[in-house]
């Protein structure tokens, strides 16, 4: 916890006064979980937000992804962590133990349906935060007004049952610790632009920018 609150302020710092080109690089994690799913799905996107961050908010990320389990201790450098998939989610109980501590200690989590995740982790992170419930934020919320604005709230990428753009959070002691894109398929709008020809480059931007906001808000608040 103490590495990722030292490393969330030298972020901060950074961010208010701007980048030196001798800055410390750090990375940002993808979370590996256990129960059978996908975790590694959208294999470019984290790459490709992170080089759309450092160009477009000056953050200094390294380039390549970390790989973190929820149990481990290494989850604490990381001030960032995207979670996606398809299928089954499992958390042992010190799995969700650590993750909770990971999450009251500063850290942020991302989690983006690949559709078909949604009835498997919304079990899994009431493990993780028994007391609280995902609520719908606001467009007003800081999270859609951040470098880059989102009146409308979280955009919609890439479409499968016709169902608008959820983006919910679980709310701890009035801290956003878990931003959760649901009917959205945010981390698709990351990965390389082609890889689904049926999404225009500019609904690849909205994603990217819209992912830009989550890190920033991640860094900041």
């Amino acid at each position: 916890m103490k590495n990722l609150l030292s490393a969330g302020l030298v972020f901060l710092f950074f961010l208010l006064v701007g980048f030196s080109i001798n800055a410390p690089s750090y990375k940002i994690a993808k979370l590996k979980y256990n129960g059978g799913g996908d975790w590694y799905a959208n294999r470019t996107a984290l790459t490709n937000l992170i080089r759309f961050c450092n160009k477009n908010l000056g953050t200094n990320f390294d380039q390549e992804e970390a790989i973190v389990e929820a149990g481990s201790s290494d989850i604490f450098n990381y001030p960032f962590v995207y979670l996606t998939g398809h299928g089954n989610i499992k958390f042992s109980d010190q799995e969700a133990k650590n993750l909770r501590k990971y999450l009251m200690g500063g850290g942020f989590l991302h989690i983006d349906d690949n559709y078909g995740l949604d009835k498997f982790i919304r079990p899994q992170m009431k493990l993780v935060f028994p007391e609280l419930d995902f609520v719908e934020l606001p467009v007003q919320h800081p999270i859609y007004n951040q470098k880059f604005k989102f009146p409308l709230g979280l955009p919609k990428i890439h479409e499968h049952d016709g169902n608008r753009a959820l983006g919910l959070g679980l709310i701890y002691k009035g801290r956003l610790v878990c931003y959760y894109t649901y009917e959205s398929d945010l981390g698709n709008g990351w990965e390389d632009a082609g890889t689904y020809p049926s999404d225009s480059e500019a609904t690849r931007q909205r994603a990217l920018q819209m992912g830009s906001n989550l890190i920033q808000y991640a860094l900041t608040q």
